[in-house]
């Protein structure tokens, strides 16, 4: 790399800095969560109706204005508890890669903003937090439905399974109570080998937050939640952190997917920010959530630039990846496209995975509440309407998954050391299939259908 070009990155990281430092966006968001009242917004869209849950379903058409409404709340509710959860995950990897930047030496304004963003974050999860329960209790009646965006159902399957094949006195190595198997456990530790002695030569940038947990006896952190929990089995997720917190390359290469976690949540939050200035320009009242929707984006624009610089130009700084570090970072993003963007939802806009049993368990409950209170057989026979026959939903769905993966492109075609399928979003875009989600979401209502018998 060229002293010229190297010098234009860091000029990105202080400039992004000095503006994400002097900007008023999170004091904003976080004086908005505090005096936000449902019941002083309820009367009103958060976004165009769009952003609504099972938006231009068969049940949206049949609905009440109220209750399109409440779908349009609930929406928002949804999008935010999985941003807040991704947030939580973005603290712990800042602090991850940054302890492996500050070992390297001359990243010190890098440094100085992730540890900016963790505080900046911190005060987005308060605010989104106390939209969401007044808004879930309010509605429903109850504090928890489940998460509408994304939901770990192959835990559960794979649970199920254990149990149908494997002997009674043996499942303990595979499934466990409290979340911790003796199968994982070996997992955890063959792996952690594997990453160590494979990086043995850059020992010396072990991240010291790393260090810190090692020297308490603590586990690598492996997320459960949001976009990263999605991507992998825990096993895997401490594997690739670890890989991330003592490989510099392997720390920039993280941000490629925090540029996703990024790109996701801009693909579903810039219909806020178009309302809010709609509003705006009208005179007409702006409800608190679509306000801190507006000044979100606005705070996470700087917090996706610093993703992209690291994931697309810092990187290079550093010496040209091994064929180690170039397999791990291959299959990390091929196990996030598989996992996290391999779908299509009729019923969630901007949803880019398979619709789960989970996610037909939280309408289920739904359609149960006191917002439908519905009897079983209606709420199964509206269920089978909204996710096993096309319509308009599935092409608003595409919609989004189109303009997601247009902007994933643009990051990953520049990625020279990924695989031809990652710098394309092969699986991605293969995933992309209204007739292929048709087929998922009439086996998986099979499934789920027979399970609400099963137990009425």
């Amino acid at each position: 790399m060229s002293q010229n070009q190297k010098k234009k990155h860091q000029q990105v990281v202080e400039k992004t800095f000095s503006k994400n430092n002097t900007s008023n966006y999170t004091e904003k968001l976080r004086v908005l969560g505090k005096q936000f009242n449902y019941a002083s917004n309820s009367n009103y869209y958060w976004s165009n109706p769009e952003l609504s849950l099972l938006y231009s379903t068969p049940l949206y058409e049949a609905a009440s204005p109220l209750q399109k409404l409440a779908l349009n709340h609930l929406y928002w509710v949804g999008n935010y508890n999985q941003t807040a959860a991704s947030e939580a995950n973005t603290i712990i990897y800042n602090k991850v890669t940054a302890g492996v930047f500050n070992a390297v030496g001359g990243y010190d304004t890098l440094c100085r903003e992730l540890d900016f963003e963790t505080d900046q974050e911190n005060d987005h999860i308060r605010a989104f937090q106390q939209v969401c329960y007044q808004t879930k209790i309010a509605i429903t009646g109850k504090t928890v439905l489940g998460n509408p965006l994304y939901s770990k159902s192959d835990k559960l399957s794979a649970s199920d399974w254990v149990r149908q094949l494997v002997p009674q006195q043996l499942q303990k190595v595979f499934i466990s109570s409290q979340g911790t198997t003796q199968m994982s456990a070996y997992w955890n530790s063959a792996l952690s080998f594997v990453a160590k002695e494979m990086l043995k030569e850059k020992k010396e940038y072990y991240s010291h937050y790393l260090r810190e947990l090692d020297q308490k006896g603590k586990q690598i952190p492996a997320a459960v939640d949001g976009i990263v929990g999605r991507i992998a089995p825990q096993h895997w997720l401490r594997f690739f952190t670890l890989n991330w917190g003592i490989s510099p390359f392997m720390a920039c290469q993280y941000y490629s997917i925090r540029y996703t976690g990024n790109a996701i949540l801009k693909n579903q939050e810039y219909p806020y920010f178009k309302y809010f200035q709609e509003l705006e320009q009208k005179g007409e009242f702006i409800p608190t959530p679509t306000a801190i929707s507006y000044n979100h984006l606005l705070d996470e624009a700087f917090h996706t630039t610093i993703s992209q610089t690291l994931a697309r130009d810092i990187y290079k700084d550093f010496p040209k990846p091994t064929a180690y570090e170039k397999f791990v970072s291959g299959q990390m993003i091929y196990m996030m496209q598989q996992n996290l963007l391999s779908g299509l939802s009729g019923v969630l806009p901007g949803r880019c995975v398979a619709d789960s049993p989970l996610l037909m368990l939280f309408f289920y409950k739904l359609l149960k509440s006191p917002l439908f209170a519905l009897s079983t057989q209606e709420a199964l026979d509206w269920l089978e309407k909204c996710f096993c026959q096309e319509h308009d939903g599935f092409h608003v769905g595409l919609k989004y998954h189109q303009r997601l993966i247009e902007s994933l492109r643009r990051l990953f075609s520049c990625l020279d050391y990924q695989w031809p399928i990652n710098r394309d979003m092969g699986v991605m875009a293969a995933g992309g299939s209204i007739s292929k989600a048709l087929q998922n979401n009439i086996k998986t209502f099979n499934h789920f259908s027979k399970s609400v018998a099963d137990n009425s």
